[in-house]
């Protein structure tokens, strides 16, 4: 009982570090964007540096357990996730029955027939298929796919809506982001203590159903919405949903674990956070992509007529958050359904 107490606590402890770490980055990123947008890239190269010098000073050395490389396995995922991602952007670009479209999305599909072929072959896999028959970890990886998917649409269209439609500045567009971080910060140092007397399935069914009201509420964007009006309400109620379900999803995934295997299956969530976030905007790019016209919006803004560039352009942003609130949804469906109900995961 005391290490799982000291776990849940860890946890709600990088719950919201994460969350702290978002705004710093937010705003960090709207300010070097005012200067250049080529140093959003070069402030990576500094942080790399200093976790490679003080990492192995600060960090413990963890006890080494014998493996080897899944070269295939690796090989094969990322030419899959590549491809479908590729192939659904050019999908929406050049068409879906176009030469490209079709053979990115086959490769894909390929590739990631033979990653499951290999995995389960395998005697080291990357990803190991038993991490998947645990019913409480299966959904709660199935959620780490589908609320990034989700998130990952908040912060790339609500940054073109505050920027092409409100006017803001990367540096204040940057800060319109901090509400959802301060909410996630206070949810995730909130979240211990709920799950010891509410179990982690309600707290995840609550969270997922915040995000999914967020994403709801910010279907209704139009060219008059306005940030304290439109945005702030959905923004709060996302970093609330994130802050709640985040938590009880990795102790989850981790609950019962062995030591050894701990780290593999944090490894595999965040791949699932990763994957989500980049196969999901793509998705959504997608969606964008067919209820809006670029071409049109250009010829508008050309012929002295902005607000219509700004209606065609804020009718595929609420047509990505409608897809997105669907995304949000199966996640609610998921935590009801799937995940068993407990005060211990």
């Amino acid at each position: 009982m005391r290490r799982a107490s000291a776990r849940n606590r860890a946890l709600g402890v990088y719950s919201a570090i994460s969350g702290a770490g978002l705004a710093a980055g937010l705003m960090l990123g709207g300010l070097l964007t005012e200067v250049s947008w080529h140093w959003v890239m070069f402030i990576n190269v500094p942080i790399g540096l200093a976790v490679l010098l003080l990492g192995p000073r600060l960090l413990p050395e963890p006890r080494r357990h014998p493996a080897r490389l899944d070269l295939i396995g690796a090989i094969t995922s990322t030419i899959g996730i590549a491809a479908l991602v590729y192939g659904l952007i050019r999908g929406a670009s050049d068409g879906w029955v176009s030469a490209p479209t079709i053979a990115l999305l086959a490769i894909g599909a390929g590739a990631f027939t033979a990653f499951l072929v290999v995995e389960s072959r395998t005697s080291r896999p990357l990803v190991p298929m038993w991490l998947f028959t645990q019913r409480n970890r299966a959904g709660s990886y199935l959620n780490m796919l589908l609320i990034p998917a989700a998130m990952f649409a908040v912060f790339f269209f609500l940054t073109q809506f505050t920027q092409s439609v409100l006017g803001f500045s990367p540096l204040r567009a940057g800060l319109a982001f901090l509400p959802l971080a301060v909410a996630q910060y206070l949810a995730a140092r909130t979240a211990p203590a709920l799950l010891p007397r509410f179990g982690p399935k309600p707290v995840t069914v609550t969270g997922a159903g915040l995000i999914a009201a967020g994403s709801a509420w910010l279907t209704q964007v139009s060219s008059s919405t306005g940030y304290a009006t439109g945005l702030l309400g959905p923004l709060l109620l996302f970093g609330l949903g994130v802050g709640l379900c985040f938590m009880p999803l990795n102790m989850m995934i981790v609950s019962g674990l062995p030591p050894e295997d701990t780290g593999i299956a944090s490894g595999v969530l965040q791949a699932m956070q990763q994957v989500g976030g980049s196969v999901g905007l793509a998705v959504l790019v997608t969606v964008f992509a067919a209820f809006s016209d670029p071409q049109a919006g250009r010829s508008a803004s050309a012929s002295g007529t902005p607000a219509a560039g700004d209606e065609i352009l804020v009718h595929g942003i609420a047509a990505a958050f409608t897809a997105g609130t669907v995304l949000a949804a199966v996640a609610v469906v998921v935590a009801l359904f799937a995940l068993r109900h407990g005060r211990e995961a």
